[in-house]
């Protein structure tokens, strides 16, 4: 009777969907710099990217691509968190051998791969997830496995950032459209 149960939970996830909310935190990256994400959204899109483990094949072809479209990501006003389970060691040579311009994230504790139930089953490893969170921490997108190692979606997904617009403001043009 316990057994079907037990493996029922194990198929059941929390991940967050789009449309949810996504968890606060306020983490320090692997450069010692504190990063909280319901201040972040408030700038732009934040792209938070989970990966197994650094100097791994997927790992750093997923991360090579943020690199060469970080310019895009920026352009959007967007950041981008890449998160494991790595030490904070670890992550800043990940980090500097691919002269990433973006923050790495030391999560050893998995405080945050549990917070988004993005940990490996029996492993100390974070699964390959990518969310796109924007205004109000709202998720945008979410991606999993393979389709998390390109960024195009991602990056498709975060919305131009309008510096001092409120979300349902209308411009003075829209303004007499009806």
């Amino acid at each position: 009777m316990l057994l079907p149960l037990l493996a029922t939970s194990l198929f059941l996830s929390v991940v967050p969907q789009v449309g949810d909310t996504a968890p606060d935190f306020t983490v320090t990256d692997s450069d010692g710099k504190s990063h909280t994400l319901s201040e972040m959204v408030k700038a732009g899109p934040v792209i938070v990217a989970f990966f197994p483990k650094a100097f791994t094949s997927g790992c750093t072809r997923e991360l090579t691509a943020y690199r060469d479209r970080y310019a895009d990501v920026e352009k959007l006003s967007g950041q981008l968190l890449a998160i494991s389970m790595d030490d904070a060691e670890t992550l800043k040579k990940f980090k500097e051998s691919l002269k990433a311009p973006f923050a790495f994230v030391p999560d050893p504790e998995g405080k945050v791969v549990k917070a988004y139930d993005v940990k490996a089953p029996v492993l100390s490893l974070s699964q390959r997830y990518t969310f796109v969170v924007g205004e109000g921490r709202k998720i945008l997108k979410v991606d999993s496995g393979s389709d998390a190692i390109n960024p195009e979606g991602a990056v498709a997904a975060c919305p131009m950032h309008k510096q001092g617009a409120k979300p349902d403001a209308k411009t003075p043009s829209e303004a007499g459209k009806h």
